[in-house]
Order: C-alpha cells, then sequence, then structure tokens
C-alpha cells in the first residue's frame, strides 16, 4: 500500500489509473468504512511511487451513491469535447441492483456530479474496466448471465450504445471474468480478467485478438499458474514509458482501508504476456522519466514527505511476502 502526503494510507482500491497532461491520476476506492460508499477519492503523481491527495472526486449523496450503496471500479475517460466521464459499478449490499453509473466533471480530478446509472442493453454490470481509442469509449462489463462483454460507448460516454464482443471462460463457458482490463501493443488487444471467486485470489487470465470484435484467443495466465497473481487481483494494466504496469488488489476483508495492492511491470512480448514477481523495481527500467504531480504544477511548495528524495522517485518496494510457490512454478503459457 501507498502512504500519501498526509501520511494516510491512500485509498487506491479498484484503481483507475491514466496518464493526464504530463502527471499520472489515479481514482480509488475510499473504503475507510469498509464496503459501503464514502466516496471516489483522487491522487496525483510523478512517478507512480508517491502520491498527492488531490481531494474527494466524487461523494456519497443519495440513491445510487447512497451510503448504504456499494460503489466500485471508478474509471475516468475524457471525452473529445474535454468533458470528464467517470463510470463505476453501482450496486446494492446483496449485488442484485448490478449497474453501471455515469458521472461528469469539468476536471479530472473532480468534482464529479452523478447523472445516473443503466443496465447496459438490459444486461447485469458488475465489475467494470473502460478503454478509449481514437476518440471513441469502449466499457467492459462482466454480466454473471451472459459473460464478459465490451460494448462501444454512447458518444458522451453517458450510456452503452452497443455489444462489440462477448467472452467467456473456455473452461467453464457459463461465465465470463471479472475485473477487466484491456490494452493495444503492436496492433494486438489484449483483455486481462479474474476468475470469479469473490475476495479469494486466483490465476487471473488474459486473451488477444486482432480486433476488438475478435477472434479472441484462448484465456491463458497471465502469471505463472499456481501463483494466483501473486495473490492479487488484477484492477488495471496501464501503458507505461515501453512496456506496462500491473495493478492488482489484495483483498483484505475484515480491513478493506488497509487492503494492499501489487504493483508489478508487466512486459508483453512475442504475443505473450510475462508478469514476474519483483521485490523491488523502478519506473525507469520502462523507460519512465518522473512527471509533475497537480500540486506541483499548481505551484504548492507545501512540504510533503519524500519530496525531493531521489532516491525513492519511481522506486517500489514490496513489503508483501513472495509467494512461496513462486519460484518453481512454469513460466506463463508454457
Amino acid at each position: 500500500m501507498f502512504v500519501d502526503d498526509r501520511g494516510r494510507t491512500a485509498q487506491l482500491h479498484g484503481i483507475g489509473l491514466q496518464r493526464v497532461g504530463g502527471r499520472w491520476l489515479a481514482w480509488g476506492e475510499d473504503k475507510t468504512a469498509g464496503d459501503r460508499f464514502t466516496a471516489v477519492a483522487c491522487y496525483s503523481s510523478a512517478d507512480l511511487a508517491q502520491w498527492t491527495f488531490e481531494g474527494d472526486a466524487l461523494v456519497a449523496g443519495d440513491g445510487d451513491i447512497g451510503p448504504d450503496r456499494i460503489v466500485e471500479r471508478p474509471k475516468a475517460l475524457q471525452r473529445p469535447d474535454g468533458t470528464w466521464v467517470m463510470l463505476l459499478h453501482i450496486d446494492t449490499a446483496d449485488y442484485a441492483f448490478a449497474r453501471v453509473g455515469y458521472a461528469v466533471a469539468d476536471r479530472p480530478e473532480g468534482p464529479y456530479a452523478y447523472v445516473g446509472s443503466e443496465r447496459p442493453l438490459g444486461n447485469i454490470s458488475r465489475d467494470i474496466g473502460v478503454f478509449q481509442e481514437d476518440g471513441v469509449g469502449y466499457l467492459l462489463s462482466e454480466d454473471r448471465d451472459h459473460g464478459l462483454h465490451i460494448y462501444r460507448l454512447r458518444d458522451d460516454y453517458l450510456a452503452v450504445e452497443s455489444v462489440v464482443a462477448t467472452l467467456r471462460q473456455q473452461a467453464n463457458p457459463a461465465i465470463g471474468y471479472e475485473s477487466p482490463t484491456l490494452v493495444r501493443h503492436e496492433g494486438t488487444y489484449y483483455l486481462f480478467g479474474s476468475d470469479l471467486t469473490g475476495w479469494s485470489m486466483n490465476d487471473n487470465m488474459y486473451t488477444s485478438a486482432p480486433a476488438l470484435t475478435g477472434p479472441w484467443a484462448d484465456w491463458q495466465p497471465m502469471a505463472p499458474a499456481g501463483t494466483r497473481t501473486y495473490e492479487s487481483q488484477v484492477s488495471v494494466v496501464a501503458p507505461v514509458g515501453d512496456g506496462y504496469v500491473y495493478v492488482g488488489d489484495r483483498w483484505t476483508p475484515e480491513l478493506l482501508a488497509e487492503s494492499p495492492a501489487v504493483w508489478l511491470p508487466l512486459r508483453i512480448e512475442d504475443g505473450r504476456v510475462r508478469l514476474e514477481w519483483r521485490d523491488e523495481w523502478r519506473t525507469d527500467e520502462l523507460g519512465v522519466e518522473p512527471l509533475r504531480s497537480l500540486s506541483e504544477e499548481r505551484g504548492d511548495e507545501t512540504k510533503r514527505p519524500g519530496r525531493g528524495d531521489d532516491s525513492r522517485a519511481g522506486r517500489f518496494v514490496s513489503l508483501l511476502p513472495r509467494p512461496l510457490n513462486d519460484r518453481d512454478a512454469p513460466e506463463p503459457g508454457a
């Protein structure tokens, strides 16, 4: 887990992450009240390792985003007209509501105004991800009844327009994968997801295709089989430098606010995904130069923990135990 500039645990659970105008922005579920909704927190970073709290991007209100609701997987996209749209998994405590919610803002850090929710084209929607290409937005959504959908969003990004593809598990065709995320690498699309095992970890999978419509290859584990993705559930795979960064949640149900995250470099080479455990690594391995936080761009000179300590810039040191079965596990896809 990360400690932010205030000395508090960064609430980056179910993270949405992207580079925005010369800095990294992240939106996460604030779990300080457990699984019920309080806020979506926003943070900025120059190096992905040190985080500045930018405020609550979306706060609890009533109805869909009331304090009795489940609000998860905040993901933000900027429309071609400059408006920011946040997509969310909206649910009731029994997970029977199962809708995707939409909120809008003028700035990426918010505040966001909640617009409403839908069951896309009438389908259940739980864990979500997003993807954007050539000004077109896409929603990735797990539908327990039909599989994992890739939807094209309407031009205003506030509703689903059509189904692009629906994927299922080859080992269990009755279901798809949850917690989806998608990248394009050298003309090929790579889709990642987690099995449906609740708070328990599993061997997360990936598939690839030459087009979003398919054909999609068979699912394969993204990390060595049996490691349960280093005891994590994928939240996002983000392009960073000449590679990617994998971010996965290691859920602690009894203390969700302190659930740690696994951040690892991810490589895609020769059509294969390679995610390997690292006790320590730096983002400059991916060809990344440190960026500037939003607060620094605004000229905030307030002293923050670690500011000016170059030894910490872009440096990830795991305080988590290495999975015991990692050392002898076969390579992904082997």
